[in-house]
């Protein structure tokens, strides 16, 4: 494992044991595959990971005007892997669906009769892709394992590849850029490298869910402000809460892991039951769409009113009768 300006570049057998050690808080859903585009394998002389990450970061700063590189990993034509933002933070990978998300950007052009993927990087994709899937308890369904190529680029609506769309994470991705492909080409191959069926239902003992009302949350390694912090999260982050103790929530299954719960308020976990469900902006039809989600999406409900749901913590509203509610 080597470091440098902040990231951390690993083979995929490092990957598989730091990825087991990482405290985070945040729940994750969904694994985001992209490609770069920009840098691609040109550009790849080797040896020179960390001066593309290092420019990429830079141009999602100062270019893009965000905090920090948009991406939690980067899988390079070698098959190795490089840290960016931090897994607590959500990525700025696909407009208006990132929260509960982890991005991965495979360096390369992957469109049709550019890159050709090395066999090195499609193990490592793969690989790395089925390990977040075991460690997050995310199933190999297209419902969770998501391409940007199906999210409309102004509204961030899950489109399946029609209207205004990238074609990333490339239209020779393996084998293509499709949900079709993506059944047919992809997921058959993480499902195998994972092993093991991948339910995604929650672990037994979880109370419920709650989700960040301040900037910055300590996370403490006991219930009570005298003990360590060994970690922080962010203002919106859903958390899973697993005991309650002196107004301090354990947010781990089996870890010492505290926050305050001052800072803390609940939400409810649904999914989508209609084929294509509007999302409005208030809580009645006389409020305007603003985007939509598809059945089986999983949605967040920070708070009802007349029967409708706010599933963002800005105004995006749908009705309850198309969301099943997750007890």
């Amino acid at each position: 494992m080597e470091t440098k300006f902040g990231f951390k570049l690993l083979t995929v057998s490092e990957f598989e044991t730091w990825i087991k050690d990482q405290n985070i808080a945040r729940t994750i859903l969904f694994i985001q595959e992209h490609h770069t585009f920009l840098p691609n394998y040109k550009h790849f002389n080797g040896g020179n990971h960390f001066d593309l990450q290092k420019g990429m970061k830079n141009h999602h700063v100062h270019t893009n005007g965000w905090s920090d590189i948009g991406q939690h990993f980067t899988i390079f034509p070698d098959g190795k892997i490089m840290t960016g933002r931090g897994l607590e933070r959500s990525p700025a990978c696909i407009f208006g669906n990132n929260r509960d998300a982890v991005c991965i950007e495979n360096l390369g052009f992957f469109d049709h009769v550019e890159d050709q993927m090395t066999n090195a990087q499609k193990e490592s994709i793969v690989k790395i892709t089925a390990l977040l899937c075991k460690r997050f308890n995310i199933p190999v369904t297209t419902d969770r394992i998501v391409y940007h190529h199906w999210f409309d680029l102004s509204t961030g609506a899950r489109t399946n590849g029609s209207g205004v769309t990238k074609s990333c994470p490339g239209t020779n991705f393996f084998d293509g850029n499709t949900i079709e492909a993506c059944k047919q080409h992809f997921l058959p191959l993480v499902a195998n490298a994972a092993g093991q069926a991948i339910s995604g239902s929650m672990a037994s003992s979880l109370q419920k869910y709650g989700y960040v009302t301040t900037n910055r949350l300590n996370i403490r390694n006991g219930a009570s402000s005298a003990f360590n912090r060994i970690g922080q999260t962010e203002l919106g982050a859903i958390l899973r809460i697993y005991e309650e103790k002196n107004n301090w929530y354990r947010i781990s299954q089996n870890k010492e892991e505290w926050v305050y719960s001052n800072f803390v308020k609940d939400v409810k976990r649904a999914t989508v039951n209609a084929n294509i469900l509007n999302v409005r902006s208030g809580p009645s039809t006389q409020f305007n769409v603003v985007g939509s989600a598809l059945k089986n999406q999983e949605v967040f409900v920070y708070k009802e009113e007349n029967n409708w749901s706010q599933i963002s913590m800005d105004e995006q509203w749908v009705s309850n009768t198309f969301l099943d509610f997750v007890s």
